[in-house]
């Protein structure tokens, strides 16, 4: 199979562009985008595509959700940023927005996701040496083999993928990799008195979307208090309803010590990222010792606490349910032998590509995409399938007939 991309003159000036001016840090598909709109994509040529990517889930309320953008320009108009050195009238009012909404203490409010990991990997830090009495420079932090937490050089020293960590190091200390899903090896991990907390994906996202056991995140929690070591959830990727839930350990009715959000924080409108904990946690962080100039601006605290009003005014948690549930079952049915697994929980999902071209999954992406859908490989034979959580049962069959009909180009 080779699918053949025919690109116009317009895309084509701006992928130069891209390739004469930019990092080439980056392989996308060869698609430019300029518009969108719900669960759609619009490429310079005026062509519509179903978004199956979602910004890697920044978009749960779909693209220029009007009331997150009414709420943008609105705020945008007033103010924008003060920085932290002063006050604005929205930073307390988001915080008591979202500490109710998920019922903690406290928020800090960041901007990117991997800052909020560095931020909750700070805040374990200091609580295991002000609180649980670990020696100086000796905490620990339990870590997932197939971890994917961001790209800045601390959290790298973790990671186990090879393209994330060459000709990057000196890496970090104070880091065990345990195998994701398997609480026999976190509870020996935690026999370490050192152990501070155990930072984890609820689904590991960018490993494939691979899904642990039910009972995980009960058994977890369970450990952390035994020990007393924190339950660190990443839920940048799985929370803010993309599961079917919430947060993802919502399905196991699992409370983290410290939660991570970011992506959909801001409906994909501009990076906003956040970490909640209550005060035992929270308070050993004093003036100075953490910050950023852009966290928690005005803009951001506006937008967040729209983009978190779409999210339960539109029942975005049980469409997201449901459609998942429609979209795999619908795949399933396909039974296409090219298809090795459908996986996934809400509308957080992959298939596992069953050919013998190891460039199959992107060769597939590419006639996904001259079909009308985009979305992206992971880990060579993956692919997330992450629509909008708008997206309609109407909207789930055409985009698997869309998905039948690529499938074909792989005989």
């Amino acid at each position: 199979m080779h699918t053949t991309i025919a690109l116009s003159a317009t895309s084509q000036h701006y992928l130069d562009l891209e390739e004469k001016f930019g990092a080439h840090n980056y392989h996308p598909l060869p698609v430019v985008l300029d518009r969108g709109e719900g669960v759609f994509l619009y490429d310079v040529d005026g062509k519509s595509y179903y978004d199956f990517l979602s910004g890697y889930s920044a978009v749960n309320q779909g693209h220029c959700h009007p009331k997150i953008i009414a709420a943008l320009i609105e705020q945008a108009q007033k103010l924008t940023l003060t920085s932290r050195a002063f006050h604005s009238n929205l930073l307390g009012e988001y915080e008591q927005y979202i500490t109710t909404y998920f019922g903690y203490d406290k928020v800090l409010p960041m901007n990117t996701g991997v800052e909020a990991v560095e931020t909750a990997i700070k805040l374990s830090r200091k609580w295991a040496y002000q609180v649980k009495g670990v020696a100086e420079n000796q905490a620990k932090i339990i870590v997932c083999e197939g971890n994917f937490h961001g790209r800045t050089t601390g959290v790298i020293s973790f990671s186990n993928d090879t393209s994330a960590t060459k000709n990057f190091g000196p890496y970090m200390s104070g880091y065990q990799a345990i195998p994701f899903n398997d609480t026999a090896a976190l509870e020996k991990a935690f026999q370490d008195k050192n152990a501070a907390a155990f930072l984890f994906e609820p689904i590991q996202g960018e490993a494939g979307v691979v899904v642990p056991d039910e009972g995980y995140y009960k058994k977890i929690r369970t450990l952390c208090t035994e020990y007393n070591v924190l339950m660190v959830a990443d839920e940048i990727q799985t929370g803010l309803a993309r599961t079917g839930k919430m947060l993802a350990c919502d399905h196991e009715a699992v409370r983290a010590d410290i939660l991570i959000l970011g992506k959909a924080l801001s409906g994909g409108v501009l990076p906003v990222s956040a970490v909640l904990c209550d005060d035992e946690i929270m308070m050993t962080i004093k003036p100075g010792e953490h910050g950023s100039t852009y966290g928690g601006n005005p803009l951001a605290c506006k937008v967040a606490i729209t983009a978190l009003e779409v999210l339960k005014n539109e029942k975005l948690t049980e469409n997201a349910e449901q459609m998942g549930e429609l979209l795999r079952t619908s795949l399933r049915n396909l039974n296409s032998p090219f298809i090795e697994t459908v996986r996934g929980k809400g509308l957080l999902n992959a298939i596992v590509i069953k050919h013998n071209n190891p460039e199959a999954a992107w060769e597939l992406c590419l006639a996904l995409k001259e079909n009308g859908l985009l979305a992206k490989p992971t880990h060579g034979d993956k692919i997330r399938f992450a629509p909008p959580l708008v997206i309609t049962a109407a909207q789930i069959a055409d985009c698997v007939t869309i998905i039948e009909k690529s499938l074909q180009l792989l005989a």
